[in-house]
């Protein structure tokens, strides 16, 4: 008989630090809707994770149901040794493993995505900006938050984006709010 309790996990275990002692920063690829999975079986394995996860609300008949899913379908961010990552094969929910050509600057993404979650943002979907103004938020609950706006002028939302996945996330902004990096 199957249970339709859903899998809660944390976002994060471990810490978003550069790896040390023979460990390295992975993107693994997951079956599909199986990211809770490898964050709770790396979770009882010790390995350090990041899984960003958003609220979805469902509505059936009389009942309003809120639970969470990713951020970015299908992907989920890891810090392991050869040995840990041989282990996450094992579990059988891994497609691939992508490597980390800059870790600093996946860090740098998702240390910005965590620290919006951190401060309450409602981050949406919205499309990877190839081109763009870095901003960084001089005041407001996202104050010391960077992020990219597609036009100066009109600053409405600013965008967070993990480069090594070219997928976004956005921030609702006030044009007071941000301040354009040089």
């Amino acid at each position: 008989m199957t249970t339709h309790k859903p899998v809660e996990i944390d976002e994060l275990f471990g810490e978003l630090t550069a790896a040390e002692d023979g460990q390295k920063w992975f993107v693994i690829h997951t079956k599909p809707r199986c990211e809770k999975k490898i964050a709770e079986y790396s979770f009882k394995k010790g390995i350090n994770y990041y899984l960003p996860l958003k609220d979805s609300v469902r509505t059936y008949k009389y009942r309003k149901i809120i639970f969470t899913k990713p951020l970015f379908s299908g992907y989920i961010f890891v810090k392991c040794t050869p040995d840990q990552r041989q282990t996450l094969i094992y579990s059988g929910h891994t497609v691939c493993f992508l490597k980390v050509p800059d870790e600093r600057e996946l860090l740098e993404d998702l240390n910005q995505i965590h620290f919006g979650k951190l401060k309450g943002a409602d981050l949406r979907k919205c499309q990877y900006l190839e081109k763009g103004k870095k901003v960084i938020f001089i005041s407001g609950p996202f104050e010391g938050l960077t992020g990219i706006v597609e036009n100066q002028k009109n600053v409405n939302e600013v965008i967070l984006q993990v480069h090594l996945l070219k997928q976004a996330v956005s921030i609702s902004a006030e044009t007071e709010q941000v301040k354009v990096i040089r």
